[in-house]
């Protein structure tokens, strides 16, 4: 078993252990790779999930693709991605 690659991770601000290999193809793909942990990640999946649902998107259609690009981006190298207006997390 190898060790994982450790990351200085730009979302939580810590070291953490690294994805094992690019997450999404491309440019943010790499990105995410070199700064993002496998922790970070997670939770990236997490809030992609409530966008997927909230939105009612369809990530195959192109326009709900470059959407959840376009706020992983933001989650990890930008302000940050927000909840939909009125979004109540569920207890």
């Amino acid at each position: 078993m190898t060790t994982p690659r450790i990351v200085h991770c730009v979302k939580l601000g810590r070291e953490g252990p690294g994805l094992p290999r690019p997450p999404y193809p491309g440019e943010l793909g790499r990105r995410i790779h070199e700064h993002v942990s496998q922790e970070a990640w997670k939770l990236w999946l997490s809030h992609q999930t409530m966008l997927i649902n909230e939105y009612r998107l369809t990530p195959v259609e192109p326009k709900a693709r470059r959407f959840l690009e376009e706020e992983m981006e933001k989650y990890f190298f930008g302000d940050g991605s927000t909840a939909p207006e009125g979004y109540v997390p569920k207890a």
